[in-house]
């Protein structure tokens, strides 16, 4: 396996595409979905919610936390979740700019 070369990329890039790496797995885009819909802190058991294993959705309610797209508190056996806003716009203007920066191209019309 070869040596990933991040250094031969801007900050930029590699931020965004390790959000990217974030978002590439099912769960946990169901799982931010249900929290932007929700619209507020949850407190129940997304197990039940999503239909997935007590430590599959641990592990990916960690990679989230960990790129900062949720944050969290701890008291006791209670566990509370919501979106990050300020890393969620952080993201949403990479993103963003990514995609803004596309103009149409004057070539290529026959692919």
């Amino acid at each position: 396996m070869g040596v990933t070369k991040t250094d031969l990329f801007t900050e930029k890039q590699n931020e965004l595409a390790n959000i990217a790496k974030v978002f590439a797995h099912p769960a946990r885009v169901a799982i931010i979905e249900y929290l932007l819909k929700s619209n507020t802190c949850f407190n129940g058991h997304l197990v039940e919610e999503l239909g997935l294993a007590q430590a599959t959705v641990s592990q990916h309610l960690r990679e989230l936390k960990n790129s900062g797209i949720i944050q969290g508190t701890i008291e006791g056996v209670s566990v509370s979740y919501c979106i990050n806003p300020e890393r969620w716009a952080e993201i949403r203007g990479l993103f963003g700019d990514l995609f803004e920066s596309f103009q149409s191209p004057t070539c290529c019309t026959d692919c």
